[in-house]
């Protein structure tokens, strides 16, 4: 669980769906986002990935990263929480 503060400039990024969490396209690959980058709304974050398929996370707003909190290639549930994002 997160401990951020609640804060209207503060967007929770939550998995849509239960899968495996992965913060890079492949393993050789560069991680798409690192804690502190500035974002673009829609830029994709991570990969979630569910019975072989994988779909891309994408920013909702754009903003800094101030959190991640879902573990590369882990699994999550249905919404747990994975970035927040402090609304630029």
């Amino acid at each position: 669980m997160s401990n951020t503060e609640k804060s209207p400039k503060r967007v929770e990024v939550r998995a849509p769906m239960s899968g495996v969490f992965y913060r890079r396209p492949g393993p050789d690959e560069k991680i798409y986002v690192e804690k502190g980058d500035v974002v673009k709304k829609k830029q994709v974050l991570a990969l979630l990935e569910t019975m072989k398929v994988f779909q891309s996370v994408k920013a909702p707003v754009a903003g800094k990263i101030v959190e991640i909190a879902a573990e590369n290639e882990l699994p999550l549930k249905d919404d747990d929480l994975m970035f927040v994002i402090e609304k630029a």
